[in-house]
């Protein structure tokens, strides 16, 4: 039976392995998660920095029209695969307000941009008008623009390449998968159970929940399924202190950890589930942006610091006169001895790299 410091062994070495290139690191994940927050880079970033050697922030923009990769949302919106994108499509779009405020604007919008081969929602507006509808926030947006984000969750538009952060839509290739409905919810359910590992079972439940796609009877669907890959054995419950996790009953646990601190990003997929977090390492971690300044206790954003196989604190990094500035926080109890001190040194030089402040 794996003990807590079992489970933080696996996780550290399967999540941070060893560094490579780019397109190899998110086909090994699989999925990356975005957040347009830059504190002090974006969290793809900042999730991939810790992966491929030499990355520099904004690379995966740099190159994302020459890797095999999708924009799109699983569960949350990122950065993924196109095996994994084949997976989710085709799935219905999410148009109330345009059909009903813009009827057969998706048909139209659809048609110009298979024609002109990509789309700015600049240029959407100016070609198709300036109706408006209500967005998910509860303000309105143009229409034009909700029917090209409408076209791309559906899978009929991708994400091209981006112009000054702007997204810009154009065809997109039909999904090859010629799996069932069950294989390709089964599929799903491994992704996430693979990259998350070992997922707390309640955290990977609440990841299945949310990548059901919006599709009445899917979430069902991928609940059965999940519980499924447990009685068929393809994945392993295990119980540590009481607590149940879910791990791929495929994968043998590597052991190695990764040398020296590691500062990682709130939505890597190593401190994701909270609740395997705070199990594992003592301590709760709550991402904060959105708190209160005066009710916050680890900082704006707040990245987990690692070293020698647990998270032993947090850093809050910022950028000011072209240097970078590093307030840190240690857990009760850490001795902060010189080869902590040498090898976070190292860490944050890595980070000046990371961000093009080295002089």
């Amino acid at each position: 039976m794996p003990t807590a410091a079992d489970l933080r062994s696996y996780a550290l070495s399967h999540t941070l392995f060893a560094r490579t290139d780019l397109q190899t690191a998110i086909s090994r994940l699989g999925f990356v998660q975005a957040d347009p927050i830059r504190a002090p880079a974006r969290a793809q970033d900042l999730i991939l920095m810790q992966r491929v050697r030499g990355y520099r922030a904004g690379d995966l923009e740099r190159h994302y029209p020459a890797l095999d990769v999708e924009e799109d949302y699983f569960p949350n919106y990122g950065f993924m695969s196109r095996p994994v994108w084949s997976l989710l499509h085709p799935r219905s779009p999410r148009t109330p307000r345009i059909e009903l405020d813009a009827p057969g604007l998706m048909e139209r919008v659809l048609a110009h941009v298979q024609q002109a081969g990509e789309l700015h929602p600049r240029s959407a507006g100016e070609v198709f008008g300036r109706t408006r509808v209500e967005n998910n926030w509860g303000g309105s947006s143009n229409a034009a623009t909700r029917a090209l984000e409408a076209l791309h969750y559906a899978g009929s538009l991708r994400i091209v390449r981006r112009e000054s952060g702007v997204k810009v839509f154009g065809p997109a290739q039909p999904s090859a998968q010629t799996l069932s409905q069950q294989e390709r919810l089964r599929a799903v359910v491994m992704v996430l159970a693979r990259l998350y590992a070992p997922a707390s079972e309640a955290g990977l439940r609440l990841l299945v929940g949310l990548s059901h796609y919006g599709l009445p009877g899917l979430l069902a669907d991928l609940r059965r399924e999940l519980t499924a890959a447990v009685n068929d054995g393809e994945l392993l419950r295990v119980q540590v202190d009481g607590v149940p996790y879910l791990l791929p009953a495929d994968e043998m646990p590597e052991a190695d950890l990764p040398a020296g601190v590691r500062l990682v990003a709130p939505f890597d997929p190593l401190v994701w589930d909270r609740r395997r977090f705070e199990h594992l390492h003592g301590w709760a971690y709550r991402f904060e942006a959105y708190t209160p300044p005066a009710k916050r206790v680890l900082g704006y954003y707040a990245l987990p610091l690692f070293w020698q196989g647990r998270a032993v604190g947090w850093a809050n990094l910022s950028v000011k006169g072209g240097d970078l500035l590093a307030d840190i926080g240690w857990q009760p109890g850490v001795r902060q001895t010189a080869a902590l001190r040498r090898a976070l040194d190292a860490e944050l030089s890595r980070y000046r790299t990371f961000l093009g402040l080295d002089p």
